[in-house]
């Protein structure tokens, strides 16, 4: 089954730009991903776990050439540095699978246009920026996910939606075959409720008319109203 390709328009952007990296390494059982804890004071996601990442600086725009490169390359190279910064890993921009393309919804007070890759993880000792992360573990997706499930781990939408993805693969290969075989745009719309949001992507019946949230047809959502929280999608892919 195909997925939708991640658009590259030349429109102008009323958000910031960011990349994020999954970065994983084999286990005896199976695939697992560093997760860092942002810290609860400041920045991004407040107490949230997350993958690496941040914001495209001024200098990751500029390419080799001493020119300005496209969206995706600048990304790329925002991806290694953060990695770098928040992590000490040293990870290249060759090695990078393009995994996903997210925009939160129009609701959102700051929108970050985030490019999400995966890579296989370099050896080496986990550093924390003490600024970046207060924590970091390596986990199995199904293990991020039954901690989100009880309550003992926040996580975003994008992450939940990344570890769901990857959850039943048995290697890291596998794992990084799946999201290269999958990179798609996620343009999020969001229909919000007392209990919480169900957030609609392109696709889903609801996603231009949250009149038709509960109607019969094809699906591409996540409902967080409750946990733990339900994936649902019967569109191609």
């Amino acid at each position: 089954m195909t997925r939708e390709g991640i658009e590259r328009t030349g429109e102008a952007a009323v958000y910031r730009v960011a990349a994020t990296v999954l970065l994983l390494r084999d286990s005896d059982n199976g695939p697992e991903v560093l997760l860092l804890e942002r810290p609860q004071a400041g920045g991004s996601f407040p107490g949230a776990w997350v993958f690496p990442g941040g914001a495209i600086d001024p200098g990751d725009r500029v390419g080799s050439s001493g020119e300005l490169d496209g969206e995706e390359a600048s990304a790329r190279r925002a991806a290694v540095r953060e990695v770098r910064e928040e992590t000490s890993l040293e990870i290249g921009s060759d090695a990078l699978v393009e995994a996903a393309c997210w925009l939160p919804p129009a609701i959102t007070p700051k929108r970050y246009r985030t490019w999400f890759y995966a890579t296989r993880a370099p050896q080496g000792e986990v550093i924390l920026s003490p600024q970046e992360a207060v924590a970091c573990e390596w986990l199995r997706p199904s293990e991020a996910l039954r901690r989100h499930a009880e309550g003992v781990f926040e996580l975003v939408p994008p992450t939940w939606v990344m570890l769901h993805r990857i959850a039943s693969d048995a290697t890291v290969d596998a794992a990084l075959a799946r999201v290269a075989g999958g990179a798609e745009h996620f343009e999020t719309h969001a229909h919000v409720t007392a209990a919480g949001a169900v957030l609609l992507w392109r696709g889903d019946i609801a996603y231009d008319d949250a009149a038709l949230l509960d109607a019969d047809g094809t699906r591409h959502r996540l409902d967080t109203r409750g946990t733990p929280w339900v994936y649902i999608r019967t569109t191609d892919g």
